[in-house]
């Protein structure tokens, strides 16, 4: 089965701030990174499953998952859910993070628009 990776609204803030994040610090390859970036995200699409659980699973009722990106000391979480065939992004940030609280995940989770074909990762 192939899924369809939708970024929550709050993942495409995150995304958007996460490069900016990167391009602060090397700006002659943030572009390349926000490419990969993306293209990791989209391997979503064919096995989700392949990931672990997240942290925070547990704190809501959906099974949560997490997905990794980059290399020490800049590691980059992806934390989702899949929901029948769409796989859910609901947020992406620094490893080094504090984990979500369950308010946090629940904000994520609101469907805040429905997904399209120009949504996907």
């Amino acid at each position: 089965m192939t899924y369809r990776v939708f970024l929550q609204r709050l993942a495409s803030e995150d995304l958007a701030g996460s490069y900016d994040y990167v391009a602060r610090r090397a700006p002659l390859t943030a572009d390349r990174w926000l490419d990969r970036f993306q293209r990791a995200l989209g391997t979503l699409a064919r096995n989700p499953e392949r990931c672990p659980f997240a942290r925070e699973n547990g704190k809501v009722e959906l099974e949560l998952r997490e997905f990794h990106f980059g290399k020490r000391p800049n590691v980059f979480r992806v934390i989702y859910t899949i929901d029948g065939p769409l796989v859910r992004v609901l947020r992406i940030r620094r490893a080094q993070r504090r984990l979500l609280t369950r308010l946090q995940i629940e904000d994520a989770l609101r469907v805040d628009q429905l997904p399209n074909e120009d949504d996907e990762a």
